[in-house]
């Protein structure tokens, strides 16, 4: 308290204020200020770019203004919120808090605990202890998947700072991980029963939600919608006939859905419904670099590099190169918004070769070893390899490799024998899917590895300039910028 009412009373309170001022120095007018409300602004990122005219909205994070989660259905264009859970009860919180008490980052390490729960034990018995120890202390959870936190065993209201770790280290016999040790099996079968946790509140609140808007079709928002293992759950269940997730479902996404709200709740703009498709455009929404800025960059790194006047003996000469073994930087048209790369801010390579998930980590990502790399495969093709094959163009679900694939595709094929894919179609991605036929008349196979085009710690690649930094300071052999391929080696031979 006593760090933080200077901030608001400095700066916070007077935002409005603020603004006003700083757009009438810039526009000599008042300007009109909206503030949509923090869940709000994630409903509307879920359902108006959504493909429904009609959804339930689930969304669930760490908290807004004070939501942490929020029921609303959406009918004739308009919202309205049914049910909020607020601060300090949080679902995203939660996760958080043992996403540190496992010795990752808050706010960015959540998919790191997500990726290490597969490796847990499920018949272990420690597993189920603690799940029984965190349900019985921790999380009290109600039938609705309204949640209770027992706030003895969390700081975060009161320090900078996610869990009493004296607390749980006695309540669950296993201490807080120190950032950067080892990672046991204590610490995989931990996340795993966190994981296991979180699912059935998820899998709660969506049976709420449709008790309550009686909808067939549910889109969802926040940071926990970013759960692909939750959400797969989630259509398994059969609980609604139709999901789709905002791919910008974090934060980001809540600046697109502040829009979405000013346009049709503040200007009374109709929703345009397409049936088939969401408006999200592939959410390839990012900024894009004509052949010039691409062209300069290099110059301006004395680069060695080819240009194809074709684009197709580009995606030839590719996936041969990935067919061979090589790991490609793969640099296309408008950059992707959200966390997940879909083929235009990507690294792509093989996932037949069995070393290629090491590769990656080690040499490429410098990350830890244990984390999954997701396939892009032709959407028409998902179904010979994955169960079930949904259409998932941002990687927002998990399937399960078929039993005959799992030899085959050892690089993208998890722990647990799931698959985070992303299906690739003409409309979403044209360059990309290019790419993928290519290499299908190479291999017999439409699927390569796709990881973003970024190494640990870093935001992915936005500009030229940042794809040739990235490039240059790890283990990929080629980049590929628009209709530009740069050799590694080549840079090497140029500098000596």
């Amino acid at each position: 308290f006593v760090r933080s009412v200077p901030v608001w009373i400095k700066e916070k309170l007077y935002i409005r204020r603020l603004l006003s001022k700083e757009f009438k120095r810039l526009n000599k007018k008042q300007v009109t200020l909206l503030f949509p409300e923090h869940h709000l602004s994630h409903a509307c990122s879920a359902f108006y770019p959504s493909p429904f005219d009609e959804a339930a909205i689930l969304t669930i994070d760490g908290v807004g203004e004070w939501a942490t989660a929020s029921i609303c259905v959406a009918k004739a264009g308009e919202i309205k919120v049914c049910k909020e859970l607020r601060f300090p009860h949080s679902l995203g919180l939660f996760y958080s808090a043992f996403t540190y008490y496992l010795g990752f980052e808050v706010n960015s390490g959540e998919y790191k605990l997500m990726g290490l729960a597969p490796y847990g034990d499920t018949e272990s018995e420690q597993t189920k202890t603690f799940k029984q120890k965190i349900l019985s202390e921790i999380i009290d959870i109600r039938e609705d998947g309204s949640i209770l936190l027992n706030m003895d065993y969390f700081l975060f209201t009161k320090k900078i700072k996610m869990t009493d770790d004296g607390r749980l280290s006695s309540l669950l016999g296993l201490a807080r991980r120190v950032p950067g040790s080892a990672i046991t099996q204590d610490h995989k079968n931990l996340a795993l029963a966190v994981q296991e946790i979180t699912e059935s509140v998820v899998l709660a609140l969506a049976h709420t939600a449709k008790n309550i808007t009686q909808c067939k079709n549910l889109v969802m928002a926040g940071g926990v919608a970013l759960n692909c293992t939750a959400n797969s759950k989630l259509l398994q269940s059969g609980i609604f006939e139709n999901i789709w997730i905002q791919p910008a479902a974090g934060d980001a996404g809540g600046a697109l859905g502040a829009a979405y709200a000013a346009w049709h709740i503040w200007f009374k703009k109709d929703k345009k419904i397409s049936s088939e498709f969401d408006s999200m455009k592939g959410a390839h929404l990012g900024p894009d670099y004509t052949d010039k800025e691409i062209q300069q960059t290099l110059k301006k790194q004395a680069a060695s590099y080819r240009y194809y006047d074709d684009f197709h003996r580009l995606c030839v000469t590719v996936s041969q190169l990935i067919a061979d073994g090589c790991v490609i930087g793969w640099f296309q048209d408008r950059m992707e918004f959200g966390p997940r790369a879909l083929g235009n801010r990507s690294i792509l390579a093989d996932p037949g070769n069995p070393d290629m998930q090491q590769i990656l980590n080690m040499k490429i990502k410098f990350r830890e070893g244990f984390r999954p790399f997701a396939p892009a495969v032709l959407a028409e093709d998902a179904a010979q390899y994955f169960i079930p094959a949904n259409p998932s163009p941002y990687m927002l679900f998990v399937s399960e490799v078929k039993e005959e694939y799992r030899r085959t595709f050892p690089a993208i094929t998890h722990v647990d024998d799931s698959s985070r894919i992303q299906t690739v179609t003409k409309k979403d991605n044209p360059k990309f899917r290019d790419l993928l036929n290519e290499y299908k008349k190479i291999t017999g196979h439409g699927m390569l590895i796709n990881t973003s085009f970024n190494v640990k710690d870093e935001p992915i690649v936005c500009t030229p300039e940042d794809a040739w930094r990235c490039f240059m300071k790890c283990g990929m052999d080629f980049l590929v910028i628009g209709n530009y391929l740069i050799d590694k080696k080549q840079q090497y031979t140029n500098a000596d």
